[in-house]
């Protein structure tokens, strides 16, 4: 199974140690990282701190493997035929030689060494794992292995091998079941795929992709394979691979393209068999700045100036999935300092970041959200982050926290920012309390970007305008955009996605309201007169700016 480890010494630290990188260069480099993410060690590469060599060196240190320099070196045939091409591109990693009975594997991630036991399990030798500069390693799997394989290669060749779905175990481990989920797993990263659907139906398993909010089906592996692979996903998320009866959640922690992912699994038996969902938590693709989420520069002001109140709490609300942790991250990055302390409550922790601390929650030993919070604020902490408020408990605790002079950024699950309120209230809150403690609330949605590649203007019909209600005296007349479909975009016309924000700031009108009773409406209201702009009206900015097109809003903010 593919872990990856937690390193003894930070790969900074160790740098400084060898004379490489001093203090400020290290800040330097954390600052960087806090503000648009990415790898510690590629950051150091780009600002010119370390060479790629020094670079991995530090690494080979930090996981306690032998670093080798891959300038001249040639790899042995014989080693080359023990690993396929899917799996050395998809984990970075190149076959050197056999010596003895050993096959020498070069790592692009020393953190990636578990991948290593799948080696000895689907090749039948020990294998000893050396780091090499990442890089080189890429550049000498395409010169070793020429012409990448196709994902159709890897369904023919577990179409022609005879697993044995009967014994699950067995069959999680074959050499084809292996290196068919890799190279699933590899396809998904690379089309930037955030779920990973396996389902089991008589006669038939059916792969799919949510890409960009959408699912996308591809290409059908032999139905025979539906219940190995399922197992071979509860082998890497240490669930019990026996039981099928029962739904069953665990993580996988891997690398792909050099790339730390993390997955977490969903199991669920059907009538047909198991089924299975992987949502994919690519660290190194989220970005942590407001304006790359969509924010326009009046929504990353306030936002910033939110996340700095000294007390109080600020939630965000909408649909699972439409990027409310992602913002929070982003609230919190900017405001991460040594001078402050940061304690996040999350289920689970999706992304690290560092110098603050996270805390799990693990409902199944009793840690939930009341219980951890309870807790933190004995941590003397200055903001906090809960993952979610969803129950009586967790609402009072934290209103608690902000009474006592702690900002508490949280999410809730309502349709707008006004509808907040009554779902506080729902939670059996105080309407004092709630007027007392509520400083904002940020209601949010994702829709698709027009693919850069293949983006078009055109005339809109009055059909098209007239959706738009209201607002359609703002368009008619204008030049609006779409995407013709590229090779880029898959042909949907759609790449990557953006944010639409509404952001209703409790003023002392809205105080009043909550405290007479006021209805959701009239909360809206009194927001609006206020200058809170709708989501409706925050996408129609997006479509006139060209970055999204009027079907994407209609279809995200209706009513809104």
């Amino acid at each position: 199974m593919v872990r990856r480890a937690v390193p003894k010494r930070l790969l900074g630290q160790l740098l400084k140690a060898r004379g490489v990188l001093d203090e400020a260069q290290i800040q330097e480099v954390l600052a960087h990282q806090r503000r648009e993410g990415g790898l510690f060690g590629e950051i150091l590469v780009q600002l010119s701190h370390a060479s790629p060599g020094e670079v991995a060196a530090a690494l080979a240190e930090q996981a306690g493997l032998e670093s080798v320099d891959l300038d001249g070196v040639t790899p042995s045939p014989e080693a080359l035929e023990l690993v396929d091409a899917e799996t050395a591109r998809a984990f970075g990693l190149l076959p050197l030689a056999l010596r003895g009975e050993a096959l020498v594997v070069a790592l692009s991630d020393p953190l990636n060494t578990p991948v290593l036991e799948d080696l000895a399990f689907t090749t039948g030798v020990e294998v000893k794992g050396v780091v090499a500069d990442a890089a080189r390693v890429r550049a000498l799997v395409e010169q070793c292995y020429g012409k990448a394989g196709t994902f159709q290669d890897a369904i023919d060749a577990a179409r022609r091998s005879s697993v044995d779905d009967g014994d699950a175990q067995s069959a999680a481990q074959s050499a084809p079941v292996v290196r068919l989920l890799n190279s699933i797993l590899h396809r998904a990263i690379r089309d930037r795929a955030s779920d990973v659907h396996f389902e089991v139906f008589p006669g038939e398993l059916r792969v799919r992709y949510r890409v960009d909010g959408s699912l996308y089906e591809i290409e059908a592996p032999p139905a025979h394979l539906g219940a190995p692979l399922v197992a071979r996903i509860k082998v890497m998320s240490d669930l019990d691979i026996a039981e099928t009866k029962l739904p069953q959640d665990g993580r996988i922690e891997l690398a792909i393209d050099g790339r730390p992912v993390d997955l977490r699994v969903a199991t669920l038996p059907t009538v047909s068999g198991e089924s299975a969902v992987l949502r994919v938590l690519d660290k190194s693709s989220v970005s942590l700045d407001l304006a790359a989420l969509g924010a326009g520069e009046e929504e990353q002001a306030l936002l910033a100036r939110l996340s700095t109140l000294p007390h109080g709490i600020v939630l965000l609300t909408g649909p699972t999935g439409s990027g409310k942790t992602t913002t929070l991250y982003s609230m919190l990055a900017r405001i991460n300092d040594p001078e402050v302390k940061i304690v996040t409550v999350e289920d689970p922790v999706e992304y690290d970041i560092d110098g603050v601390v996270q805390v799990p929650i693990q409902s199944d030993i009793g840690v939930d959200y009341a219980r951890v919070l309870r807790s933190v604020l004995r941590h003397d902490p200055d903001k906090i982050m809960v993952g979610e408020i969803r129950d009586e408990d967790t609402a009072e605790i934290a209103v608690e926290a902000s009474l006592t002079g702690h900002l508490v950024l949280s999410t809730v699950h309502t349709n707008d920012a006004p509808s907040a309120v009554a779902r506080l209230l729902d939670l059996s809150l105080d309407p004092y309390l709630v007027a007392a403690t509520l400083e904002a609330v940020v209601a949010q949605r994702l829709v698709r970007r027009i693919c850069r590649d293949c983006r078009a203007e055109f005339e809109p019909d009055d059909d098209l305008v007239n959706g738009l209600g209201e607002d359609a005296e703002l368009v008619r007349g204008r030049r609006l955009s779409f995407g013709r479909g590229c090779d880029l975009c898959y042909h949907t016309g759609y790449r990557g996605r953006t944010a639409l924000f509404e952001i209703m700031e409790v003023d002392d009108s809205i105080r009043t309201a909550i405290l007479e009773g006021a209805s959701t409406d009239e909360l809206r209201r009194l927001a609006r007169a206020a200058g809170m702009t709708g989501l409706s009206r925050s996408g129609l900015r997006a479509v006139l700016e060209g970055i999204t097109t009027v079907e994407e809003v209609l279809h995200e903010t209706i009513g809104h």
